[in-house]
């Protein structure tokens, strides 16, 4: 039986002895998707005493339930959209048009909310490390990793605390490398992985950013 995490710092946690050997690198970057992302990835990045940076990517929900993916948007004009989903509930051109301007609005606003006057980090020739709080059908995933290779990264490593084995199994051939704490044969959304799932605010994000770089956050620091 697989247990829960207790929380996404627990999460983040767990990840980090999983990648211990990105420890201390100057050529490693942590980037976390929002927003819960980005908690997991703070933990990630100060125990490995890596810089934490964002990464935007949204979901392009379905009109008849905005769980179900039909694909997603990423920095940088990335759209990547699941054909299969969108045939079977007969979606036209019109109407993912219309979801993707509403999505790319939000990540717009996420941008400046986030970001402000700070530059993202630069990820040419570095190991980005890309994470979330858990991947499910990996359409943000998907999205995440087209856009950072038109940066040219030496290295993706894409990482989550859980994520569902199929998924896991998908992104072995994309990615340069997958890490999981845990990958559940029997998946049906990140949040029944955790103990504690409440929705990660703007505000938090920003607090993280700050915290995990400003020098130097202590590896001791916070929860062990």
């Amino acid at each position: 039986m697989i247990r829960r995490f207790q929380d996404r710092i627990e999460g983040g946690q767990l990840l980090a002895r999983q990648l211990a050997c990105y420890a201390n690198r100057p050529d490693v970057i942590v980037l976390g998707l929002p927003r819960g992302g980005v908690m997991v990835a703070a933990e990630v990045a100060r125990l490995l005493g890596a810089p934490l940076d964002l990464f935007l990517v949204r979901k392009l929900g379905a009109p008849i339930n905005e769980e179900l993916a039909i694909g997603a948007i990423a920095s940088g004009g990335v759209r990547v959209l699941n054909g299969q989903i969108i045939e079977r509930l007969g979606l036209t051109d019109d109407i993912i048009g219309a979801i993707s301007a509403r999505e790319q609005h939000e990540l717009e606003r996420r941008e400046r909310a986030y970001r402000g006057h700070r530059p993202p980090l630069e990820v040419e020739g570095k190991i980005v490390i890309l994470v979330d709080d858990g991947i499910a059908t990996g359409a943000t995933m998907h999205a995440a990793v087209d856009a950072l290779r038109q940066q040219g990264p030496a290295r993706i490593v894409v990482a989550a605390p859980t994520a569902a084995a199929s998924t896991v199994e998908e992104f072995a051939g994309e990615a340069d490398e997958v890490v999981v704490v845990s990958a559940p044969t029997e998946f049906y959304g990140v949040g029944q992985w955790y103990e504690d799932f409440r929705q990660t605010t703007d505000e938090e994000v920003c607090e993280l950013l700050d915290r995990v770089n400003t020098p130097r956050a202590k590896a001791g620091s916070g929860r062990s």
